[in-house]
């Protein structure tokens, strides 16, 4: 890998997710190399995905690029390339593009999904944790919708209408929402032919209630919008089977989709070339220490989704979601310099700023501390903590007209087949 060759010692970054951008900015001062690889040349927003699905947000609206994020680090260098392993007795990344060495290494790689071990399901479903699989999502719902509306089958033209989402999670939540406000606003209007009686949104959940992470009040609120909203929620639910068509419960109830979107969990997005007892394989994620470094090394470091950290508090770890990554990244930082200077360095402690998640217009829950609300001030607070948190202004000028458009004309402007996807099938 190209790279010139430096005094200062080289911090390497895996990862330009929450955890890893956060890091970066902060070592702008830090008098070291600083090499950022990601397999993308964009950071993305995560939280906003299921908008880029539901075709109510651009791609470009929730990505910014990260040379772009970065510009104002000195010896900053960005490579756009998958790590394939690491040589720890070597100090040795290997990518896909050469090989690079390093002084500090940081992995902030984050999660992908779970799709605990059903090859069927993996190969059939639609996951939803990159930009281009959120594409792929849109672009599936609206061509089924065109082919629906020339279709003579019945059944296969119901089974064009179905969307099954597996995961109660603020990820399936909110895409249940959305995809309902679709049924009940947009749809209608574009496909007049069509009986949208035939259309049904499905939510399965495996734990007993939606949005099991958030406190009862929250889950009870959301399960409330989301049957307002027209959506059929299944708890206690576990989804065993797919083909491309017919989906299959765990207590054999049978659904005939064309649209199942997986989000039902996911798991860590390990680099090859550790093992126990710095990798938990059940949860392929790093076990870390209250400073962030991976048990047994010095100079290796993991933050974020992909750390696993005990506290008191935290005795399971962290949740995976983008403020422990931002904070674990600010601290780490910090402590580099402590690092630099010889001086101890700082335990992380995680201050819990609350959740959120909204279901549609007008209605989100919230926790936030003791204080535990759901409606349109939750909603108005959703909005304006994800507009505040995207990267970039043209980001979150884009994004609020999109969002103002959207409410006022109850429309989703971006409902494009840009990019035909081509789904595997089983039948």
């Amino acid at each position: 890998m190209n790279l010139p060759e430096s005094s200062q010692k080289r911090i390497v970054i895996i990862g330009a997710g929450f955890g890893g951008i956060s890091l970066a900015k902060a070592l702008r001062k830090l008098p070291a190399q600083v090499v950022v690889i990601d397999r993308h040349n964009y950071h993305t927003f995560q939280p906003l995905l299921y908008q880029v699905s539901t075709s109510g947000l651009e791609p470009d609206s929730i990505a910014y690029p990260i040379r772009k994020v970065l510009k104002r680090l000195e010896n900053f260098y960005f490579r756009m390339a998958s790590v394939e392993g690491i040589s720890t007795d070597h100090k040795m990344i290997h990518t896909d593009k050469g090989s690079l060495t390093y002084d500090y290494l940081v992995i902030a790689t984050g999660t992908k999904t779970n799709f605990f071990g059903n090859s069927n399901i993996e190969k059939y479903a639609m996951p939803m944790k990159t930009v281009p699989q959120a594409l792929n999502i849109r672009s599936l719902m609206l061509q089924n919708f065109e082919q629906a509306d020339d279709c003579t089958d019945e059944q296969q033209r119901k089974a064009l209408l179905t969307f099954c989402i597996v995961g109660a999670g603020p990820t399936g939540v909110e895409l249940a929402g959305a995809i309902a406000e679709l049924k009940n606003n947009v749809f209608p209007k574009d496909y007049r032919h069509l009986n949208m009686n035939d259309m049904e949104i499905h939510l399965f959940e495996g734990a007993p209630r939606v949005l099991s992470p958030m406190s009862e009040k929250a889950s009870a609120k959301a399960h409330h919008f989301l049957e307002n909203l027209g959506v059929k929620i299944h708890v206690n639910t576990i989804v065993a089977d797919y083909d491309g068509f017919t989906m299959v419960t765990k207590d054999n109830l049978t659904y005939y989709t064309q649209n199942l979107i997986w989000a039902a969990g996911v798991t860590g997005a390990a680099v090859a070339g550790f093992e126990e007892p710095s990798l938990i394989p059940r949860l392929n994620r790093y076990k870390v220490n209250r400073f962030n470094q991976v048990e047994g090394f010095d100079a290796i470091f993991a933050i974020g989704d992909i750390a696993y950290m005990e506290t008191e508090d935290y005795p399971k770890g962290h949740p995976q979601v983008a403020q422990p990554a931002i904070q674990q990244g600010d601290l780490l930082a910090k402590n580099l310099f402590l690092l630099w200077e010889g001086k101890p360095m700082k335990p992380f402690t995680y201050f819990d700023k609350g959740s959120l998640a909204t279901i549609g217009r007008n209605r989100a829950v919230a926790d936030l501390g003791k204080l535990k609300f759901g409606g349109f001030f939750a909603w108005f607070i959703w909005i304006f903590v994800h507009l505040v948190s995207l990267v970039g202004f043209r980001n979150k000028v884009v994004v609020l007209f999109n969002w103002a458009y959207n409410y006022i004309n109850y429309d989703k402007a971006a409902r494009l087949i840009v990019r035909p996807f081509q789904k595997k099938s089983g039948l």
